[in-house]
């Protein structure tokens, strides 16, 4: 079915069953309805590749993210789940594309073979070459994540060092005095993950000003790694009372080892984080966390990427969300442990 048939079959010609499609060039609305009923009867659906040289767009945007190795967290694929929902409403297909730097042959084609109008990109580095590489190509993006110079750029960001820092100061305001950090893993640290730089950098600033003894982790995003970390931070300083995670991956695996380790949350132990309230609801008892608006975060990327579309000269535009601490059962006053301390000489310790 085509084109030529539904011309024929509702007495009009070609151009006119292409206008009514597009919607460049007005048609009566008599004959629009008499296209429409046409169309379905027959069940036509406009060919994507033909609209697309028609119109010099593809109705398509790519969401672009690095690879993952063995999974992805739940927080990405809540990210990915919410952009596709939101592109649906604005009747947008979503090409994903699991690509890194800007010479990597997948997002080379994306951008190179123009399979999409636009693109929104994940997992933001404080120095992202994929950012820089689109902005030289006048490329319209939007990012979930800021850089190290986030003026130029149109994202939605999450403010990871404002959230850690409420964590310290609600843990700090219970009586802990020894807390730790559980980040992600050293890997993502070191590429310059913005939110596991600007997290720790929350939470060391706030540490600081409420004078607390902490020690800081890197952390594989899964359980067993987050078993392994939660044994390293005990044998480090057995008297810790409370810890402050970024990594939701390895939340069970957190859990687990204070309990193989007799700690009771929250009343032997706090724990909090920054953290999707999915996720947060999910452990035993649910966490008091920073929730992560991933619905939301990807909502409003798609808003900023269609309105760069439809307006390539609108002004820069960017929203950055601090939600607030929700006050579940993980955390509670410190209790004084009988445990002694270990040597604090590679602790990070504020008088």
């Amino acid at each position: 079915m085509n084109i030529g048939e539904i011309a024929k079959r509702a007495g009009v010609s070609r151009s006119t069953v292409s206008y009514a499609l597009s919607g460049k060039r007005p048609v009566s609305e008599d004959t629009r309805q008499r296209i429409q009923r046409v169309i379905d009867e027959l069940g036509y659906r406009p060919n994507a590749s033909a609209r697309a040289l028609a119109n010099g767009r593809t109705s398509t945007i790519g969401l672009v993210f690095p690879p993952a190795g063995n999974h992805y967290t739940g927080m990405q694929l809540d990210f990915i789940g919410s952009v596709t929902e939101a592109a649906a409403a604005y009747d947008y297909d979503v090409l994903l594309s699991p690509s890194g730097a800007d010479s990597d042959r997948s997002f080379q084609r994306l951008l190179g073979e123009r399979r999409v109008d636009g693109a929104i990109l994940m997992e933001i580095r404080l120095e992202d070459d994929r950012l820089d590489h689109l902005a030289e190509l006048d490329f319209p993006s939007v990012a979930i994540g800021r850089t190290a110079n986030p003026q130029d750029g149109w994202w939605v960001g999450l403010d990871h060092t404002a959230l850690a820092a409420a964590c310290v100061h609600h843990l700090a305001d219970l009586g802990h005095r020894r807390v730790a950090f559980v980040n992600r893993p050293d890997q993502l640290l070191h590429a310059g993950y913005e939110s596991a730089h600007r997290g720790l950098e929350g939470f060391t600033k706030a540490a600081a000003e409420r004078g607390l003894t902490v020690r800081t982790y890197c952390c594989g995003d899964d359980a067993a790694s987050g078993l392994a970390c939660l044994e390293r931070i005990l044998h480090d300083d057995p008297a810790t009372t409370a810890l402050i995670t970024l990594n939701e991956a390895a939340l069970g695996g957190l859990y687990r080892g204070l309990a193989q380790a007799g700690r009771h949350v929250p009343r032997d132990f706090s724990v909090t984080g920054v953290v999707a309230s999915r996720w947060a609801e999910t452990v035993t008892p649910q966490l008091t966390a920073a929730d992560v608006p991933a619905e939301e975060m990807g909502r409003l990327a798609v808003e900023l990427l269609v309105e760069r579309l439809d307006h390539p000269d609108a002004p820069v535009r960017h929203h950055l969300l601090a939600p607030p601490i929700s006050l579940r059962a993980s955390t509670g006053p410190a209790r004084a442990t009988a445990a002694p301390a270990a040597d604090l000489d590679t602790a990070s310790t504020y008088p």
